[in-house]
């Protein structure tokens, strides 16, 4: 099957906030040296709260892409999407004064938006009152806030919203923003992801439901995704950006081009609401999906990059799924989840993986899944454990599921 338009979308430019690194360079010689950014948590006071530590980034500087006073005015996953934004669209080098502005557009995802503006406001309304809570308020909480500061901040006119389904939030914004340029609607894309869930609030819920591991005595080696003690996910928060462009638009500018964008998949597992599909099938559709849709066979990916949050649950579902799709190629194809080092952050971990596909390919080097030391007979697939791998990479393959049943995946390819 062919892709079912033929104009072809690049990556020209990568951004990223992360716990390990707030800049690509950082942040891919980290991780790929195993380095973990889980750590106590220092943005909280966690003293009365079960679990107390995960992937927080206690000195965050947007100066860098914002003033002060702006940067007032965003909450803080805005202010992860424009400092992550701003670093992807300085690599590009793109100069929008020589580009029309309506076919540049901002699609982004986050699975919770400004949480902490609403907590901080809500503690404001009912100690002061409702005269004190601020009038900037929504603009801070509102999910597409990050996409539509982008969007002012380089005069983009183009199509301009948020995707919201959870932790398959990134990918499916960026699987809109694939179509976008294939239907002609647009020639670039700032695209991918922003959370910034790490708040009281936040950490309480996810604690409650038992979603967390509780490796208080460990936090580096709390995140072990497809291993035999794996006791739940470690919240993290962070951003993933990339500049998605049209390929005949990037290479009339002279643009560096990481990877070719090539398929999307997503589906529905239509089941529970926080638990995956135990056999992993709408994961498998939506992979299936994304290799249909790129016109590509199993046996020409070379790389995953796994939803892989530690989860008893999800991890065993995805390793299925990946095995009903792949087949005996599930076991050559080299796999790993790179939130054993990041934590899980949430809305964001799309785009974050998708930046770290573009390294892959780029540096034939997978960065391996840390903190594996009993395997577990129901993850029997190569995982990359404890240390990166060199590898030419020519096809990667991205997975993103969320509460609700969300699957989203998303395919690149080293373009030559």
């Amino acid at each position: 099957m062919q892709p079912s338009n033929e104009r072809r979308i690049v990556v020209t430019g990568i951004g990223v906030v992360t716990p390990i690194a707030v800049d690509v360079p950082n942040f891919w010689q980290r991780l790929t040296a195993g380095e973990s950014g889980v750590h106590e948590i220092t943005t909280l006071d966690t003293s009365r709260y079960k679990v107390h530590f995960g992937g927080d980034i206690p000195d965050f500087d947007v100066s860098q892409f914002v003033d002060a006073r702006e940067a007032k005015r965003l909450d803080r996953f805005t202010q992860f999407a424009v400092h992550a934004g701003g670093q992807a669209i300085a690599d590009s080098k793109i100069d929008f004064d020589k580009v029309d502005r309506n076919k540049c557009g901002v699609i982004l995802g986050s699975g919770i938006g400004g949480l902490g503006e609403i907590e901080a406001q809500i503690e404001k309304m009912l100690t002061r009152g409702p005269d004190r809570v601020s009038p900037f308020t929504v603009p801070k909480m509102m999910l597409n806030a990050a996409g539509g500061t982008l969007s002012i901040t380089y005069g983009l006119k183009g199509p301009n919203y948020a995707v919201a389904t959870a932790c398959a939030s990134a990918t499916n914004a960026m699987g809109d923003a694939l179509r976008s340029i294939r239907l002609g609607e647009t020639d670039l894309v700032i695209t991918g992801g922003s959370e910034a869930a790490m708040t009281r609030m936040g950490l309480a819920a996810f604690q409650n439901m038992k979603a967390l591991s509780t490796r208080n005595d460990d936090p580096a080696a709390a995140s072990r995704p497809f291993e035999a003690d794996r006791d739940g996910f470690v919240l993290g928060e962070g951003a993933g950006i990339l500049v998605f462009e049209e390929l005949n638009v990037a290479l009339a500018r002279n643009a560096k081009i990481y990877a070719e964008v090539i398929g999307y998949g997503t589906t529905s597992d239509a089941g529970h609401i926080t638990a995956p599909d135990p056999e992993g099938v709408g994961a498998a559709a939506a992979m299936q999906a994304a290799i249909d849709d790129a016109g590509i066979e199993v046996t020409d990916v070379d790389y995953i990059n796994a939803h892989g949050t530690s989860t008893p649950l999800g991890d065993k579902a995805e390793s299925q799924a990946i095995k009903a799709v792949f087949g005996d190629h599930a076991y050559k194809t080299k796999i790993s989840s790179t939130k054993s080092s990041l934590g899980h952050s949430l809305g964001a971990s799309g785009g974050i993986e998708a930046t770290i596909l573009c390294k892959t390919i780029e540096t034939s080097t997978i960065a391996p899944t840390i903190n594996y030391e009993t395997p577990d007979p129901e993850c029997d697939l190569n995982y990359t454990p404890n240390e990166a791998q060199q590898a030419d990479v020519k096809v990667a393959m991205s997975n993103s599921f969320g509460f609700g049943g969300h699957n989203a995946c998303v395919i690149f390819r080293k373009y030559e």
